[in-house]
């Protein structure tokens, strides 16, 4: 290859590296998230999640999609003796991070702290890197609604999530 091409291709490369790497609009502001529900056990749709010994649901009521892009939610973690926790997280498909809004332990919600954080990059949170790929989102965007994610989460097509 002629080296003026390859030095093209390289900067073409850099270039979609440096896209991927920036967020995708800049003017993007989060709204602010709604309280959590009441948490709820019954009803929830199964995640697989593997490599835990804890058994994971996501309250299909608590699914929603902001007029943000961000979806969210409310997962319930159980443990084998029993304990149940929730998590209100939201995903930003198209950057590929979650948040976590509250924590449910106890009895009550209590508000978390902390910004967003990768799900490309450990440590991962297995259970919402499950929830990205097998309902909310498609590529690097959302799905369609609330109860379209509610639906492939219920009946996941395939894992749709790309890792960068």
């Amino acid at each position: 290859m002629r080296p003026d091409r390859l030095a093209l291709l390289l900067l073409l490369a850099a270039g979609a590296a440096q896209a991927q790497l920036t967020d995708i609009d800049p003017d993007w502001k989060e709204a602010e998230a709604p309280a959590p529900p009441a948490l709820r056990t019954s009803g929830l749709v199964p995640l697989e999640v593997p490599g835990t010994q804890l058994r994971y649901g996501v309250d299909p009521a608590s699914v929603s999609l902001g007029a943000d892009g961000i979806v969210r939610y409310v997962v319930v973690a159980t443990g084998s003796g029993g304990a149940v926790n929730g998590l209100y997280e939201g995903l930003r498909c198209n950057t590929g991070e979650y948040k976590v809004y509250a924590r449910h332990t106890g009895g009550a919600w209590s508000a978390a702290s902390g910004g967003w954080r990768s799900l490309h990059e450990p440590p991962q949170s297995r259970h919402t890197v499950q929830v990205a790929r097998t309902g909310a989102c498609i590529g690097h965007g959302p799905n369609r609604s609330a109860a379209q994610i509610v639906r492939d989460l219920r009946a996941p097509p395939e894992y749709r999530f790309e890792q960068r």
